[in-house]
């Protein structure tokens, strides 16, 4: 019996220095993927509480847990308000991930921890209140009652606006006619696009473009790519997502991506320093890596920090009237324009709309014809489905416009869990459906666009 006991105590302290053991390394060394979760778990919750306003729980709940992997539901978050910063830890303990807020330029990932280095290289930029424009949508925040029932119905039909629906924004002859929200979202609720943030990006590229300040052709475009292989990347080549970086845009990993996200203080420098896997121009490569450089790049030709961080806002969404609109930056004040833009529904909206309009606003043209043609038109190497401006001409899930049943000039502004504005110009319209719908839940957005247009056109006969 004395020899079972000594048994038992012997088994339970090896238990428990294995224990302790296991704590120190997750606590001293804790493997990439949990630092990841981490890092991913501050940043959409800092964005969420400090541009929309909502409660660190429910986001931690509704946002990061539910819908992701089994490793985030071990995940404790604490919000500092008097500081803006995020932190959260597996367990609570273990491989802290940061985040803070710059007011105006959203929140950033701090990968590494050091908030003096963040405030050094990017200041606070204070938010300033969204005016109150009660004029008619787009001019104004007003929105006139379409009075079409046929419209409302399929609004109303959660198999068609899909799971989680956040928002649903309709939009023919420049006017909302219809709009649908989850619960707890409205018109006012800033929402993210994802990777519709990089066709955003482009379109700062072509507000250069039309005051000749870059252009397509233009090649070494990185001091660290001044000679060598690498000088003969052109920026098409980056926009069309043909650069022949070799770039790992696989989520389910810690890939490039999320390491470029979530790990890497200053974004750029991991797919700047990528090597060639191909001659540029020859290879289609999704690649978030690509839009990073690409704000990279047009930050650098205009030169002045101050001036390119309030370029997004100045260039184009004044000039649109995307009040609510922030595009958000890096640690080391890169904007992140594969991924971070927050906008509300009606904001999204706008930006489709202005697409729509070929690039002109209030009759100004604000980028260059050259510049629309090319976001219409498909790189050969991506076989048809992505547009020389980083577009979509393929519906989410890789559908023809003739196999989704919708008219051929339409084009796709497309986002990770289920972020996507429909332009349609022969239609004259745009729709914009915003949600929390994982890719696995296979939700086609083109199905509600093919009915909209049915019944669009029953009424307009």
């Amino acid at each position: 019996m004395r020899f079972l006991l000594r048994f038992l105590k012997s088994v339970a302290l090896l238990l428990v220095v294995i224990v302790a053991m296991g704590a120190a390394w997750l606590y001293v060394s804790p493997p990439e993927l949990l630092r990841v979760g981490d890092g991913y778990a501050a940043k959409i919750i800092c964005s969420n509480v400090f541009l929309a306003g909502r409660d660190p729980q429910q986001v931690l709940y509704e946002d990061v847990q539910a819908p992701g992997n089994p490793l985030l539901r071990l995940v404790r978050v604490a919000v500092d308000e008097q500081e803006k910063r995020v932190t959260a830890r597996i367990l609570g303990l273990f491989a802290p991930g940061y985040a803070i807020y710059r007011g105006a330029l959203g929140c950033s990932s701090v990968p590494d921890g050091d908030f003096t280095a963040a405030a050094g290289a990017v200041p606070e930029v204070a938010a300033t209140p969204s005016p109150q424009n009660e004029a008619i949508w787009p001019d104004g925040n007003a929105v006139a009652k379409a009075n079409d029932s046929r419209v409302e119905a399929l609004l109303s039909n959660s198999s068609l606006t899909g799971p989680a629906v956040r928002a649903v924004v309709v939009v023919q002859n420049g006017r909302i006619i219809g709009e649908h929200y989850g619960d707890g979202f409205g018109p006012t609720a800033p929402l993210t696009g994802w990777s519709m943030t990089k066709t955003v990006n482009a379109a700062i590229v072509g507000r250069l473009m039309q005051d000749n300040k870059i252009a397509f052709d233009d090649a070494a475009l990185l001091p660290q790519w001044q000679g060598g292989d690498h000088a003969a990347i052109k920026l098409s080549d980056l926009l069309g997502m043909e650069s022949g970086l070799a770039f790992n845009e696989n989520y389910g990993t810690v890939a490039d991506v999320t390491r470029m996200l979530y790990l890497d203080a200053d974004m750029t420098a991991l797919p700047a320093s990528l090597p060639l896997e191909a001659s540029p121009g020859e290879r289609f490569n999704y690649s978030s890596g690509t839009s990073v450089l690409i704000s990279k790049i047009w930050m650098n030709r205009i030169g002045n920090l101050q001036t390119a961080l309030a370029y997004p806002k100045t260039a184009l969404f004044d000039p649109l009237g995307m009040s609510s609109a922030v595009l958000e930056v890096d640690a080391r004040g890169t904007f992140a324009g594969s991924s971070y833009l927050y906008a509300t529904a009606r904001d999204w909206a706008r930006f489709g709309q202005f697409l729509l309009q070929d690039g002109v606003w209030n009759g100004q043209r604000l980028l260059p014809e050259k510049f629309m043609a090319a976001m219409r038109t498909p790189t050969v190497s991506s076989a048809g489905k992505y547009t020389q401006a980083q577009a979509w001409l393929a519906a989410p899930g890789g559908d023809s416009s003739a196999a989704a049943g919708l008219p051929d000039d339409t084009f796709w502004m497309e986002g990770h869990d289920g972020q996507s504005v429909a332009i349609v110009p022969s239609a004259k319209l745009v729709v914009v459906r915003l949600g929390l719908t994982p890719s696995w839940l296979r939700y086609k957005p083109q199905i509600l666009v093919k009915e909209l247009l049915e019944v669009l056109s029953d009424s307009a006969q």
